[in-house]
């Protein structure tokens, strides 16, 4: 496909070396390693590993650019112009982010041109406005020892700050880490997943284009076990902000705790979408199956645990399976194509091993729950019905396009079941009740509660969970507050 092959041969163009001090190092690694399609299992590319020398000179370049550099001299109208520039030059590119994200995730074309990029270009853009808005405020006191005093408050950078995104949305969730950073005058590193580093690198690319300063924004390609291990342990990192699995966050967690440095974690979710039997029928059934399904259910938010009222319960197991019916995995690139390939081998039989629980366990496989015969990492969309909130199914993330379908009596058994989880990231209700909208909203256990939606997104809105999805927040005015200090300063008159 003329498409396809336009994505193949960006790929193949990209520098694919580490970017520090505001270039592509050309100098030979220990360590490279292949960047794999989902789809045709082929290699893409071949990228250089940022190694531990690569991580230090990497903060070191950081570290000058906030104390000593023209980036850490600059003020907040000059970021905020910085942004809007490179936010300009992502959405003149936004085609080519769209087929290489479409080509190193594995999602379908149509996800990243109406998701990711619009989302990534806003957040830009929403927190290029906030760069000159980070005040501090005046304080009045009881004065010093009888004399007067000027007490006021500073809102500063807090340093350089890590950035580790997952593979599932580089490109979107890579904006929500760096563009709150930026605009607050933090410099920032951004170690792009090991699957899918692509559109980080283009990124790369496009930050230099729009003339940020030398070591204001790094890109450090690479695996866990060697830059992300480095870099989330190094000394002059003074901020994490990392996405992904719990596991991963906890051992982030420990080598932050080192330093007392602060973390923003999002660590995944089992979400609930709860369909109350006054729901819009329709209405509920797409948007459970998008919260399932969309970007083959690799999303952290994704709605896994389907909670539906007794009394329209078959009806609705019914609408969802035709749904499922109705998707159609494939080649992201073919416009026939609503659901694209899991992103490596591994995670397709992590998702397999849930499905084979599934069944064991005694939930109903209601459609799905096999391996196409075809190249590519695929999975059937699937769905259980007649589980427990108890079976491993409805415990554990799967993070494949599997649903779990449970069944209650009134409100309060939602609810319970709804916070009988170890993640707390998002929540849907499906209701046309909206005394029971806003009142399950405030008893639901989560950070972020959806009303006749999926999971909406604006980097407006704060984003985050609790419980094993993690702590601290993303986006809105939170966004900034993560990435900056506040300074007491007292004059006595």
């Amino acid at each position: 496909m003329p498409q396809r092959s336009v994505a193949e041969n960006l790929a193949r163009d990209l520098p694919t070396t580490p970017f520090v001090a505001g270039r592509f190092e050309s100098g030979p690694s220990s360590q490279s390693f292949d960047v794999i399609d989902p789809v045709t299992e082929k290699v893409l590319t071949t990228v250089v590993e940022a190694d531990g020398d690569t991580v230090d000179r990497a903060v070191a370049s950081a570290r000058r650019a906030l104390d000593e550099g023209e980036w850490g001299r600059m003020d907040g109208a000059a970021r905020g112009e910085l942004l809007h520039a490179f936010a300009q030059l992502i959405q003149d590119r936004a085609d080519a982010f769209a087929d290489l994200e479409s080509l190193d995730v594995g999602k379908p074309g149509i996800e990243p041109r109406v998701i990711d990029l619009p989302q990534t270009v806003a957040t830009l853009r929403h927190y290029a406005g906030w760069a000159d808005k980070l005040t501090g405020q005046s304080i009045p006191t009881s004065g010093y020892q009888g004399r007067a005093t000027l007490s006021y408050t500073l809102r500063q950078p807090i340093g350089v700050v890590a950035a580790i995104t997952p593979w599932n949305s580089p490109t979107m969730i890579g904006a929500w880490k760096i563009a709150p950073a930026l605009a607050a005058g933090c410099p920032v590193i951004l170690k792009p997943p090991e699957d899918a580093p692509l559109t980080s690198l283009l990124l790369a690319q496009l930050a230099a284009e729009a003339g940020f300063p030398a070591g204001a924004f790094n890109v450090l390609p690479g695996r866990g076990p060697v830059t992300g291990q480095r870099l989330v342990e190094h000394p002059g990192i003074d901020k994490i902000s990392f996405t992904g699995s719990p596991e991963t966050g906890y051992r982030v967690a420990i080598a932050a705790a080192k330093g007392f440095r602060p973390t923003t974690l999002e660590l995944g979710g089992k979400s609930p979408q709860i369909v109350f039997a006054d729901a819009d029928p329709d209405a509920a059934a797409n948007g459970v199956a998008l919260g399932i399904f969309a970007n083959q259910g690799e999303v952290c938010a994704a709605g896994s645990r389907i909670l539906v009222a007794r009394a329209v319960y078959d009806e609705f197991v019914e609408r969802l399976a035709e749904r499922a019916a109705a998707v159609v995995p494939g080649d992201p690139f073919d416009s026939d194509t609503t659901m694209g390939a899991l992103i490596n081998a591994r995670q397709l039989e992590r998702v397999l091993r849930y499905i084979r629980l599934g069944c064991e366990e005694g939930a109903r496989l209601v459609t799905g729950g096999a391996q196409p015969d075809r190249p590519g990492y695929f999975v059937q969309p699937t769905l259980f019905a007649d589980a427990s909130n108890t079976m491993t199914i409805a415990r554990e993330e799967i993070f494949g396009p599997v649903g779990t379908i449970i069944a209650f009596e009134d409100d309060d058994e939602a609810v319970a079941l709804a916070n009988d989880s170890d993640y707390a990231l998002a929540a849907t209700l499906w209701t046309a009740d909206l005394s029971r909208a806003h009142t399950l909203a405030r008893r639901v256990n989560a950070g972020a509660v959806a009303v006749n939606g999926w999971s909406p997104l604006d980097p407006r809105l704060p984003w985050g969970g609790a419980k094993l999805s993690g702590h601290g927040r993303e986006l809105g005015q939170a966004g900034i507050e993560a990435n900056t200090s506040l300074k007491t300063v007292t004059v006595v008159l």
